[in-house]
């Protein structure tokens, strides 16, 4: 990480542990704590904000606790280094799964945190970006307006990028993501299909397959959903899959 000083957010349910890390931040040069959470959905919404580049993060906490928070950090475009800070070992093996750079164990010392800060202000937004993703989410951090929301994914029927946004339309609405098109497609390849260089449809929710006047493809959606455009060079895919589907008796 290039900047002079490498900015922490600080993640704690307990007031008492955010201000024993804020004190030995304090204490370490090079690093300064640019915000803090005291759960996990605030947690998500600060980083967003904040952009840190590296998060001491706790994991017992009240609604999403820290590895949930840590499974939406890993797919964001500019992730940010994951430190656990916890008073519980049993983690250990699900923290590294979520690609976490280091595991405190409560109380944390000063060298111990001196040192896996360091490790982790040596590693590139590059490389961070470059690390696989945790398991498949079931809910999606997304932007509306100024606040974050928590989507289902099942309530998602389709992805569409503009540029270098790409907007989640469920059931309720659209929201913004801070994600890329193909970082969601390797994630979600078993419930998303691509119909466009632009989007991604949720295969439960394609009906069925048009061809309109002027030769263009749609695929049309259920619960009265708007048909979505279908490029020609994905039109084989989705006519397999909707056939796959009606041949297996699944909802397709």
């Amino acid at each position: 990480m290039s900047s002079a000083t490498t900015g922490v957010l600080i993640v704690d349910d307990e007031p008492p542990a955010r201000s024993r890390l804020r004190q030995l931040l304090a204490e370490i040069p090079g690093f300064s704590v640019v915000g803090e959470a005291s759960h996990g959905e605030e947690a998500l919404q600060v980083a967003n904000e904040l952009h840190p580049d590296i998060v001491l993060l706790d994991i017992r906490m009240p609604g999403l606790d820290g590895l949930q928070v840590a499974g939406h950090m890993a797919n964001w475009a500019q992730k940010p280094a994951i430190i656990f800070t916890t008073a519980y070992d049993e983690y250990a093996i699900q923290a590294f799964d979520a690609q976490a750079i280091g595991y405190l164990l409560k109380p944390v010392r000063r060298e111990r945190l001196q040192q896996t800060l360091a490790h982790a202000a040596r590693i590139s937004r590059m490389q961070l970006a470059e690390l696989p993703g945790a398991l498949p989410r079931t809910q999606i951090c997304a932007q509306r307006g100024r606040a974050l929301q928590m989507i289902p994914v099942e309530d998602i029927y389709c992805f569409q990028a503009d540029q270098k946004y790409v907007t989640a339309y469920y059931a309720g609405g659209e929201a913004l993501l801070d994600e890329p098109l193909k970082s969601l497609e390797s994630e979600f390849g078993e419930r998303f299909l691509r119909i466009h260089r632009n989007a991604l449809v949720a295969i439960d929710y394609m009906d069925s397959l048009e061809q309109e006047d002027n030769g263009a493809w749609q695929v049309r959606l259920k619960a009265g959903l708007p048909p979505l455009a279908v490029s020609r060079r994905h039109v084989g895919e989705v006519k397999r899959r909707l056939r796959a589907g009606r041949s297996s008796g699944t909802p397709v």
